[in-house]
Order: structure tokens, then sequence, then C-alpha cells
């Protein structure tokens, strides 16, 4: 399994050539940090620790620092470890960047949903209010607690509480792009977490079946754009060249009588 951390930047759009929208969330990806490999006969499974955003020395602990300095690199604010079947293939401090992934791929994207705070039923749960009129004094109320026995609530019981803040995983999405020069990747559709959020981005576990689809390029049409541009501004400085060698002709010859009418004078 491959994987990557990254931040969500947002949302937009992308269009393919037979018409179709497709919604997609930039994510911006950093190049991941290999800060520890381990193995199945030193930790017992196979596995790849990878990091991003450096942390300032003076906030990290000597143990952060030990760590580090084992990846020769700065000590880093998020880690993540992800399975792999060939941790021989990883060498710690090389990096991670967003070529590991192709057009078309499926894949995971697990990240914290925006907090809601303290939340009732109905919110939180999509529980229907009682009346709200003729004295029924049950308007958003969570329902009966089991007043049967065991005379006590019982697990599970849907009532108010702490609302989002949890981690989330939306499955069999698709990617759409990978830039390596601007460093992001466009995943299709929506993913859990608030804007600069921290993601993972790995291999889907439920297919391995690609998309294909062909996207609008916008610059071949701009430079053709550029080009008609180029070779109206040619023929109008071409215009505007011959217009002024008329002006010239027009003006020499409006100045020769000039010169023989002062003639004229003198020979008087």
């Amino acid at each position: 399994m491959k994987g990557i951390l990254g931040r969500k930047i947002g949302m937009t759009e992308k269009f393919t050539k037979d018409g179709k929208i497709i919604p997609v969330t930039v994510v911006a990806v950093d190049p991941n940090v290999i800060m520890q490999i381990k193995t199945t006969e030193k930790d017992g499974y196979n596995a790849v620790q990878i990091g991003i955003t450096d942390k300032k020395e003076s906030r990290a602990t000597k143990a952060e620092m030990g760590h580090a300095k084992n990846a020769n690199t700065a000590p880093k604010r998020f880690l993540k470890e992800i399975k792999v079947s060939n941790p021989e293939n990883y060498t710690v401090g090389n990096t991670i960047t967003a070529d590991i992934f192709e057009v078309g791929e499926k894949v995971d994207v697990t990240g914290t949903s925006k907090g809601k705070g303290f939340q009732g039923v109905i919110k939180r749960h999509g529980q229907s209010r009682g009346p709200e009129t003729h004295g029924s004094r049950y308007h958003r109320r969570p329902g009966s607690m089991g007043t049967m026995r065991p005379m006590r609530v019982m697990p599970g019981k849907k009532l108010a509480g702490h609302m989002g803040n949890e981690t989330i995983t939306i499955q069999n999405l698709t990617i759409v792009e990978v830039d390596t020069n601007l460093d992001y990747i466009l995943v299709s559709g929506n993913i859990p977490g608030a804007k600069n959020s921290v993601v993972l981005i790995k291999e889907s576990v439920k297919t391995g079946n690609k998309e294909t689809f062909e996207l609008v390029s916008y610059e071949t049409e701009a430079d053709e754009i550029v080009e008609e541009t180029n070779v109206e501004s040619t023929e109008a400085a071409e215009e505007q060249t011959q217009i002024e060698e008329v002006k010239e002709e027009t003006t020499e010859e409006v100045e020769e009588p000039k010169e023989e009418t002062a003639s004229v004078e003198e020979s008087k």
C-alpha cells in the first residue's frame, strides 16, 4: 500500500472533453520525509513512517530531535505510519512526492471532520422534534431513556454530546490530476476536514480499477489566442507604417510650392 500526507486547500471543478464536470478537492502535497522504516523482524510488521511540516527545535523534545536526526532532517509536526509490503524499497531520509499516484487511480482519503461543539439529538442524530403547542413541554428532547428493566440507560443510546472532530475516511475517490511542479493533487469529490487540515491519501483497499478520462486543456487554446493576437498586432503595425509613409509624402508635396513662392519674392 502506498500513501502520502497533504493539506486540504479547497474545492474547484474540472471539465472533460466529453462535456462532464468533475468537482475536485485540491490537496497541497509537500515532499514527505521517510522518518522510520519498520520491519517484521524488528517490529512485528512492515510499515513506513512519513512526516511533514517542520517543527521548531525549541518546541521539540529530545526524543523527537533524536528521531529526526536519524533521518537527517528537522523534527516534524505530523507523523503517520503506512503499511507496506516491501520496506526494503524505502530508505530513511528520502522523500515521497506527488508522482507516487497516477491520474485515474482509486484512493481512500482520511481526515478529521469539522468540530461542531455540543449539539442536541435533532442536529446530531437527525431525530424529530415533538409538538410545540398545547402544553406538550416536549420540543427537542432526546426521548425515552428506557425506564423498564434494567432501569438504566443502555449503552449506545443516542443522546446529546460532542459532534464532529472525528476521523473519517472517504473511499473510492479518483485522482483527477497530479502536478509535481506546483506540488498538488486533485481528488474527485469532497474530503473531510477544514481548509489547511492534514489529510492522508492512500491506495484504495476495495478496488484497483482505474478511470479513464481526458480533461480540457486551456494551454493550447491560450497559445492559439496569443498567436492570433500577435498576427493582428503585426497587421495593425504594418497599416500604421503605411499611413505614416503616406502622410510624409503628402507633407513633402505641400511644402514644394512654398519654396517656389519664396524664390519669386526674392527675385522681386
